[in-house]
Formats: C-alpha cells, structure tokens, sequence
C-alpha cells in the first residue's frame, strides 16, 4: 500500500504485514497553554492552535479493531466530559513472523509515544481527525 488516506488503510497496511504489529494509538486533545496571549486565546476559541494534550493511550492488534468507526465508538466510552480528543495519533510496533511486540514492549513504546506528544516531538507518528482522514500539522510562527 503506498498511500494512507484513511485510518483504515493503516489498518489494512497493518493486516497484510509480514511481522506482527501492534498499533499504538493516543488520542490527544488541545489546551491554552500558560501565558497565551489575547490572539492564541481568540484562535483557541475559533478551534485553532493551542498545546496537544494527551488524553488517552491504547494499543490493538490489527485485527481487534474493525475499522476506524470502531476504534471512535470505543475511544467515547473512555472519553472525560468536556475533553473530547481532536486526534488520534498512531504508530505501529512489530514483532516477527510468529509473534508481535511482548507487553512490556508495547507499553514501553506507548510511553515513549505519549511523552513525546507532550513534547511536541511528532514526527514518528501518524496523526487522524476524528473522521479517520490523516491531518498535516505544521508550525505556525
């Protein structure tokens, strides 16, 4: 597959692999970081800019989610009331032939995923919308 142009072609790019994978999933909001000023704070209330926010984590094995669809209606059950997340950003970990990423490998690589987010390190991972369409995000000055 040569181009992702939904979360279910990651999946499907997923299935087909040789080596196991595991996809690494965090789906992140977006705050008003300290300090932001009167402009920052108007894009913010159009639903602009502001600082990622990891809200939650999880790994799945390609076929333990069914389609991007799925993944949302089960990411509503975990979401916080007044923190919906914006984006899911997603990597996938691979183990070999017979056997994916052990646990404590996945949980190792979610972490260092999470932290990264935090700060601002993006460039590993994929990052969706919440209609499953890949999201190019750039630096605003």
């Amino acid at each position: 597959m040569n181009e992702i142009r939904h979360f279910d072609d990651l999946l499907q790019a997923a299935r087909v692999q040789r080596e196991r994978q595991r996809l690494l999933l965090v789906f992140a909001g977006s705050e008003l970081p300290d300090g932001a000023t009167a402009q920052q704070r108007a894009d913010f209330e159009r639903g602009e800019g502001g600082a990622l926010v990891p809200l939650m984590c999880v790994d799945k094995w390609p076929d333990e989610a069914e389609s991007f669809a799925a993944v949302v209606r089960e990411s509503s059950e975990y979401e916080l009331p007044g923190q919906p997340w914006q984006l899911v950003f997603a990597a996938a970990l691979s183990g070999d032939a017979d056997q994916g990423p052990s646990d404590a490998q996945t949980d190792q690589a979610l972490n260092r995923m999470v932290e990264a987010i935090k700060g601002g390190d993006l460039g590993g991972y994929l990052p969706f919308d919440r209609q499953g369409r890949p999201v190019a995000l750039g630096r605003q000055a």
